[in-house]
């Protein structure tokens, strides 16, 4: 029997507030020591009275909106009630039957194809605090509670199941995060923790509208590890019902270090919060006015940056894609762009500059895990290298060369280039020496180039680039062997 995969995603995401949810301790509890940014609200103290944070409030708006979603006339907080060690009151201020947006979707893009994938509601509530387990060599293993993340502002963003393979929840994620991190609400770190995705993924018969038995797969850090998890989860899903053994409704978790899931818990029955009305908290009335105004200050969201890229710019479609996947991609690569004069047209730039954002700057990036604005190459001195090589001041090899230094020390392309002497030697005179040599040396090549065969003369270009150490002008080297071999 064939099965389809089903799998829909709920996406926590801690907003970019300066102070918590509920109190005015500061938001910003990473680097602080801990349980120094709690007070008697957060620490859930008895008798205290929280306050809402407006600004989550309207973050929540934003996202609500940029994701197609229908805002709430009237919105309200709910308790939820779970005996947990990290959830120091005994329950969660949450929102229940009343989100602050719903009925949204998003399109994905897989394999060239779009997809509009559904979302079922935008709502807040509370982080809880964060355990730290200790195991000390030879004694008892203990937890302790640090407080300093329980009541940072969280938005959770549920969508429908309509996911149907391990690269369509890929794609939505990066899409969601990439949304909230040009919206400004949210980092949208998954390694430390600030946007945190738990799947639901289950199976059914092809052309049957009843799905197996659900299970939850949690403790996800990475888009990576989200692709890998759902893909082990649908194969050992399959081979469980091959087996004739029964699927169980369940919470597992994804083990990074083995590639597969553990189960952690039974979910046989819908566990019950006992959701009730906070009764701390007075109902929001969300006034229609300043949802619009919201709304008319939306940002330009990457979908349409991505098409402005295309036009403003007459980039390929895949480049304009990769370049607005990431808000700081984007926003360095329109830096490099206001660096050319009025006398240089942009778009003659933008594809080579595009080239090297995408290329070989990238690939620095991830082998150091430095973002792009953190990077010591400013965007004058990209484009400057950009301008030198369309000069013709230096070769591509050189280039690579060049970059490199300024990657490691942030120094101009101008003042590597003059120290090391990498100027491209573009001299007939000059070059004719090396293609002269090459050509007395290499005598089977010469041979294999006068019998037809093609790849002999890129042979010989690279031999003379390596005796110029890559300053030769390639064109002018390709000219130069093309005539003396002709001539021999």
């Amino acid at each position: 029997m064939n099965f389809e995969t089903i799998i829909g995603l709920e996406v926590h995401a801690q907003l970019l507030t300066k102070s918590k949810m509920f109190c005015r301790c500061s938001a910003d509890y990473a680097s602080a020591p801990p349980n120094t940014r709690v007070c008697p609200v957060c620490l859930g103290m008895p008798g205290v009275l929280p306050v809402i944070n407006q600004k989550a409030v309207e973050y929540a708006i934003m996202t609500a909106l940029a994701l197609n979603c229908t805002i709430s006339d009237y919105t309200k907080f709910d308790r939820k009630n779970y005996p947990y060690p990290d959830l120091m009151k005994g329950y969660q201020i949450s929102q229940y039957d009343a989100p602050i947006g719903h009925h949204g979707w998003l399109i994905i893009e897989v394999n060239g194809e779009k997809k509009k994938v559904d979302i079922t509601r935008v709502h807040l509530e509370e982080d809880v605090a964060k355990l730290v387990h200790c195991a000390p060599p030879g004694g008892e293993s203990y937890s302790l509670v640090d407080v300093n993340r329980a009541g940072v502002p969280l938005m959770e963003i549920v969508g429908e199941p309509g996911l149907r393979s391990p690269e369509e929840a890929r794609q939505y994620l990066i899409k969601l995060r990439s949304i909230l991190q040009y919206l400004g609400v949210s980092t949208g770190n998954m390694e430390e923790g600030s946007f945190r995705c738990d799947a639901n993924i289950s199976i059914r018969p092809e052309n049957s509208p009843d799905s197996l038995a659900k299970v939850e797969v949690k403790n996800m850090n990475s888009f990576k590890a989200v692709y890998l998890a759902m893909e082990y989860e649908a194969k050992r899903q399959r081979k469980v019902v091959a087996e004739g053994k029964r699927l169980v409704q369940e919470t597992r978790g994804w083990v990074e270090e083995k590639g597969e899931t553990v189960s952690q818990r039974s979910k046989e029955y819908a566990h019950d919060y006992r959701y009730f009305p906070e009764p701390d908290l007075p109902p929001l009335v969300l006034n229609r006015e300043w949802v619009e105004e919201i709304g008319a200050k939306l940002p330009e969201l990457p979908e349409a940056r991505r098409h402005r890229f295309v036009a403003e710019y007459k980039l390929p479609l895949y480049d304009a894609n990769l370049l607005t996947s990431s808000i700081l991609t984007a926003d360095y690569f329109e830096a490099c762009m206001t660096r050319p004069p009025q006398s240089l047209s942009p778009k003659k730039h933008a594809k080579p500059v595009a080239n090297w954002i995408i290329g070989e700057f990238s690939r620095l990036l991830n082998a150091t895990n430095t973002e792009i604005n953190e990077s010591k190459v400013s965007p004058v001195a990209l484009f400057d290298l950009v301008q030198l090589i369309s000069e013709g001041s230096i070769s591509g090899t050189s280039a690579k060369l060049v970059f490199e230094e300024m990657f490691k020390t942030g120094r101009s392309p101008g003042d590597i280039v003059s120290e090391r002497g990498l100027s491209q030697i573009s001299d007939t005179e000059e070059i004719e020496k090396d293609v002269i040599a090459v050509i007395k040396s290499n005598n089977q090549a010469v041979a294999d180039y006068k019998a037809g065969k093609a790849p002999a003369l890129k042979f010989l270009v690279g031999q003379v680039m390596r005796a110029t150490k890559g300053r030769a002008n390639p064109k002018v080297v390709n000219e130069l062997l093309k005539q003396k071999l002709e001539e021999k």
